[in-house]
């Protein structure tokens, strides 16, 4: 790996092609789903090895809910298995694991796991890892309009004081850096409501690589081209 390149110090990443790449094998979507979570052990070691301080991961959408309900159902029990899993992870690697998306619609089971792994790893100092469940962007802005308005009603924020810092305040993101790059497996092309506040200058990485398949090594071509790639934020580049 070449010293001289630079790390994001956040990566973003759309999990996508689970279902694709399972059919493709002839398996269920569900297959496919089990073997991303296995790939998103992985790449969260990879990450952190390679010098990346947060990853935050798109595992469940505001909008997955429509998908058929065995499917929703599976994805559940998947995501209960995992939080185990990951606590084990979490006290091994030292991990900060946090869950951002309106978890009030998950089941009360699922909310408590959510809550002791959290609690369990808020002090850890290794890979900061955002995982986002129940989560839309458009959902996350709103639910933080909310917020300010009711500090705004109480008196203890004037419209006035207003600002984007204190909107970042009140995201799921709190006191988290935006993404420096956002990486989307399975060859689609759109942000699909994910981070849509804190995306502003992120850069963007499309690959074909389905995301069962996705590995240190497609981990860094991304980071490769990233470095590729001018870092203005609508000025001029620095020298």
């Amino acid at each position: 790996m070449d010293q001289n390149r630079k790390i994001p110090r956040h990566v973003a990443i759309i999990l996508d092609g689970n279902g694709r790449w399972a059919k493709a094998k002839g398996m269920p979507r569900n297959y496919g789903h089990v073997q991303g979570a296995k790939t998103v052990e992985v790449i969260c070691e990879e990450a952190y090895r390679m010098g990346i301080q947060y990853l935050t991961v798109y595992a469940f959408s505001t909008e997955n809910w429509n998908r058929p309900q065995d499917e929703v159902d599976a994805l559940m029990k998947l995501l209960r298995n995992y939080m185990k899993t990951c606590l084990t992870t979490a006290e091994k690697n030292r991990m900060c694991v946090r869950v951002i998306g309106d978890k009030t619609r998950l089941d009360q089971d699922l909310q408590e796991r959510i809550a002791e792994l959290e609690e369990a790893t808020k002090n850890n100092d290794g890979l900061h890892f955002q995982v986002a469940i129940n989560y839309g962007g458009r959902d996350e802005i709103l639910r933080a309009m909310r917020k300010l308005s009711q500090k705004v009603q109480t008196g203890e924020l004037s419209l006035d004081a207003l600002t984007e810092e204190s909107l970042g305040e009140c995201l799921d993101t709190a006191g988290i850096p935006d993404p420096d790059l956002l990486i989307r497996t399975c060859n689609e092309q759109r942000i699909s409501n994910f981070l849509l506040w804190q995306l502003a200058y992120t850069e963007f990485y499309f690959t074909p690589v389905a995301w069962p398949d996705f590995t240190k090594e497609e981990l860094e071509k991304a980071v490769d081209a990233y470095n590729h790639r001018d870092r203005k934020y609508g000025g001029l580049k620095e020298e």
